[in-house]
């Protein structure tokens, strides 16, 4: 539907810029202001503007602020860990991560 209503938006100027030059040279006075140029001017960037402001008028979607977890600080430290044969102790590098 948008595409069509621009598409109609834009022919429109098209035409009234087209028709507006011809319709000045059939009064058969010569002005040399150029108003009917710069009229099919103006009708043409107005056709433009209202014909972008309608496709562009879609949904936005934008992503909000996300919060991300910082990465875990890790380390190795030397544990005394239980052994299982004996229950004695033994030391161990591990790694430890907050």
């Amino acid at each position: 539907m948008k595409r069509i209503i621009s598409s109609l938006l834009i022919a429109t100027a098209l035409v009234g810029s087209a028709i507006q030059p011809a319709a000045a040279r059939d009064r058969h006075h010569h002005d040399d202001t150029g108003r009917a140029i710069a009229g099919g001017v103006a009708a043409g960037v107005v056709g433009g503007l209202l014909g972008g402001a309608i496709a562009n008028s879609g949904p936005r979607y934008v992503d909000g602020p996300r919060y991300v977890e910082p990465a875990p600080r890790c380390w190795y430290e030397d544990r005394d860990v239980r052994n299982r044969y004996d229950g004695g102790y033994h030391t161990e590098t591990v790694r430890v991560c907050e």
